[in-house]
């Protein structure tokens, strides 16, 4: 018979919202032991932070560290389609709060947050597999099998799934549902860049848009040190007009944009060539009476716009508040305490992925003389502040959109 621990919160997976949930519960006292399938550090993308990240770090109590790391400054994105570029500012958002953060190789970055966590008190077991979930009764079970092959279990008050696109709760317990976004391919590496073009700003996140395929885009990610992650993401019809390795479609499609093809021609392709088809997903429930669902583990959208770790840690910091007033005694109501606030935000996300997708975003991002205020109001989305509901496009996201992008083409058309 397998033998039984107890704690008072299990989180699965090490991860941004793992680590940041695990974090913020032991320091309100509580027991919590983290199981994470993979070691540390680990290749994963997600690596151009978005500003508001920064504030669930700093509450975390990990701002020391991640600052003591040395990651490339972020301030803003840049976009290019054509010759035509454009960038925006993050610092000059509608929303209080930061306005700069981090590109970051999530190896790295990762490893800091799973250590800050376990420096504070977190039990962070890696290479822990999770076999089964039992959320029928009044505590949560959950039996693993570790490096070694030996099996055992963990029962818990409250579960949190952070599992990112590992998504176990969603798999074990059948909460999967499929996603309204079209199935895309993401092919991505990392280079040491050997870019020297004046133009180019390694303080903001380059995002390339195809010149005929517009919704097919490349993202180029500065890091520190001489070194860039690069990736486009596309349907797979288109994709499958290329052939060859990864690294020779990669090369590929880029070779299809002059610009971006020149910004890396001298570029040294020294690392894995990934992909990640099928992404996008979404679930049932991102709650049930002592589990919660975290960041891409309950749905992830696009990356687009990397809003990925930027809702994963909203989730957790959300999260962490909820769990600590359930096991003080408080009634807590998860669907509209956490599901309903946190999808305002996913949802003002989901808005502008499909506005990128169809054009609408990309004719406003690419449009001229554009008023000020309502460029930060849009700088604000992008910049992670998709909860602030005192920005009217987060307050009615798709329709202010639609009707911006109808007076910038409009106004292009002249």
């Amino acid at each position: 018979m397998t033998a039984t621990d107890s704690v008072d919160v299990l989180v699965i997976g090490a991860g941004p919202s793992g680590a940041i949930a695990a974090a913020l519960l032991v320091r309100r006292g509580y027991s919590v032991r983290v199981l994470e399938k993979e070691t540390f550090p680990r290749f994963s993308i997600g690596e151009s932070l978005l500003p508001q990240c920064m504030q669930y770090i700093e509450e975390a109590g990990m701002l020391a560290a991640v600052h003591a790391a040395g990651f490339q400054y972020k301030n803003g994105a840049a976009f290019l389609h054509k010759g035509d570029y454009t960038e925006i500012d993050f610092r000059e958002k509608f929303s209080p709060g930061w306005g700069t953060t981090y590109q970051v190789e999530r190896a790295t970055f990762d490893k800091i947050l799973a250590d800050e966590a376990a420096r504070m008190g977190a039990d962070v077991r890696y290479e822990h597999e999770i076999t089964a979930v039992d959320v029928g009764g009044p505590r949560a079970r959950v039996t693993f099998r570790d490096a070694a092959g030996e099996e055992g279990a963990v029962e818990a008050d409250f579960l949190l799934d952070g599992s990112g696109f590992g998504r176990v709760l969603p798999r074990l317990l059948d909460l999967h549902k499929p996603s309204n976004f079209p199935v895309r391919q993401a092919i991505f590496t990392h280079v040491v860049d050997h870019i020297d073009a004046h133009w180019f700003d390694r303080n903001k996140i380059l995002i390339t848009v195809h010149p005929t395929d517009r919704d097919v885009w490349f993202w180029l990610i500065p890091f520190g040190g001489g070194r860039a992650s690069i990736g486009v993401v596309a349907e797979q019809s288109f994709v499958s007009r290329y052939t060859g390795e990864l690294v020779d479609r990669l090369r590929a499609i880029i070779a299809d944009e002059p610009d971006l093809a020149e910004l890396l021609a001298n570029a040294e392709y020294d690392f894995p060539v990934r992909e990640i088809t099928g992404y996008s997903a979404k679930v049932s429930t991102l709650h049930g009476p002592n589990f919660a669902l975290l960041g891409n583990a309950g749905e992830f959208l696009d990356p687009v716009f990397s809003s990925g770790v930027t809702i994963a840690m909203r989730s957790a910091s959300m999260a962490a508040d909820l769990v600590d007033r359930q096991l003080r005694g408080e009634t807590v109501d998860w669907q509209r305490d956490f599901a309903e606030p946190l999808m305002v935000g996913v949802d003002s996300f989901r808005t502008f992925v499909t506005a990128w997708y169809d054009q609408r975003l990309q004719d406003v991002i690419f449009h001229k003389n554009q008023r000020a205020e309502i460029r930060a109001m849009i700088a604000s989305i992008l910049a992670g502040y998709a909860w602030d509901e005192t920005n009217p496009y987060v307050a009615a996201s798709e329709r202010r959109l639609d009707v911006l992008a109808q007076v910038c083409r409009s106004a292009a058309a002249v």
